[in-house]
């Protein structure tokens, strides 16, 4: 996300990657810091952050209570893995380095 796709000791993707499980408060504390710690610094995965809570807090109001269809988890999952393969193939590219 940052020029170097890295803020601090933390690389954006592995930000990215957790930022789920930190929203739902499902990290271990460390990781918790290390986590607000990148966030502070680093504007685009801050919003990133801001975009993600506020879907999931639009999904859990609106849709708490109708079932989940069965193929929907899987497809979100991918759809993610593929954003974050995506976002790990531009960050080993480098700046200037179009993928």
């Amino acid at each position: 996300m940052s020029g170097q796709g890295r803020h601090g000791d933390t690389p954006c993707s592995e930000v990215l990657d957790k930022l789920y499980t930190y929203i739902d408060g499902e990290l271990e504390e460390n990781n918790c810091e290390q986590i607000r710690r990148h966030l502070d610094g680093c504007d685009p995965c801050l919003e990133e952050y801001g975009l993600d809570e506020a879907v999931k807090k639009l999904v859990a109001k609106h849709c708490g209570c109708d079932p989940v269809p069965l193929d929907l988890r899987d497809k979100v999952l991918g759809r993610l893995a593929q954003a974050r393969d995506e976002q790990a193939a531009h960050e080993t590219a480098g700046p200037g380095t179009f993928t």
